[in-house]
């Protein structure tokens, strides 16, 4: 296969394959990243056509889609017949765009999203997403596995783009929700790490109520079987107080009382939580 693109990601993909006894084609805009995969057994390509025509199977992994566009625009026919797998970050719009070029041009697109950091790549723990057709994938699964644990989404190229950005809101909502803890204890003479625990077990025990929760919203009821909303929101006020007085930053609570606030107006009020997804669902009015 080829892979195109050689930064901390890029020469981890290219290393992984070479380590399972691919044969690897490698290029960069900077030929000099290349340099030390050359070494381990990887061909470099002169041009980025050269790269895209070397192998049944071209891995990209750009810094941008701007790049990707370039890339493609410079293309030519090199890829006719062939499988583009694009692990670029991006939107789902910019995924399904370029999955639109492809198709006008008869070639088998893929989108991806990885979530890892490179040291992971080869690994278990590296758990990369495909979207688009399944034969493409399947196709290519068992040489793709070499990565890490991959997932085929579905047929729509824009799902992997979309997961990626679900799984870092979540990310960031984690960290961020025991950053203001952390704040808050430290005001008391509790360090980050005397906290982490219990913070830790908190979340595992939220992450339990998510497939029920699911069943909820994909159901559109929301019986309050554990907590009310309108019981939540005074918990919020206690949160908010709280930061407050001890001179902690309270913007997060208080933007996510102000979303339960508007919810209850609307008549929620004795529902539970995840009644929030129909403020999540639209646009904030500024």
């Amino acid at each position: 296969m080829t892979v195109i693109g050689l930064g901390l990601m890029g020469r981890a993909l290219a290393r992984a394959f070479l380590r399972a006894g691919h044969p690897v084609t490698v290029w960069n805009r900077t030929a000099s990243k290349a340099d030390r995969l050359v070494a381990e057994g990887a061909r470099p390509a002169p041009t980025a056509g050269d790269a895209l025509g070397a192998s049944p199977l071209t891995i990209i992994c750009l810094t941008d889609y701007r790049a990707v566009h370039e890339l493609l625009g410079a293309s030519g026919g090199a890829l006719d017949g062939r499988t583009l797998v694009n692990l670029t970050s991006g939107t789902s719009a910019q995924a399904r765009e370029v999955a639109r070029w492809a198709e006008r041009r008869g070639v088998r697109y893929l989108d991806g999203a990885i979530m890892a950091v490179p040291p992971a790549i080869g690994t278990a723990d590296a758990v990369i997403l495909h979207s688009g057709p399944q034969p493409d994938f399947e196709a290519h699964e068992s040489t793709l596995a070499v990565l890490g644990t991959v997932t085929h989404l579905g047929a729509d190229h824009g799902l992997a783009s979309l997961y990626d950005v679900a799984g870092l809101a979540m990310m960031w909502s984690v960290l961020n929700a025991w950053l203001q803890g952390t704040a808050l204890l430290r005001t008391a003479g509790v360090d980050a790490a005397m906290y982490a625990p219990f913070a830790r077990q908190i979340a595992a025990v939220v992450a339990e109520w998510l497939p029920g929760y699911a069943e909820q919203i994909d159901s559109g009821s929301f019986p309050a079987e554990v907590s009310a909303l309108e019981t939540d929101v005074r918990a919020m006020t206690h949160l908010i107080e709280e930061s407050e007085a001890a001179g902690v930053n309270a913007e997060l609570p208080k933007l996510i009382k102000a979303m339960a606030d508007r919810s209850i107006v609307a008549g929620h009020g004795g529902e539970q939580y995840p009644v929030l997804i129909e403020e999540f669902g639209r646009p904030h009015d500024d």
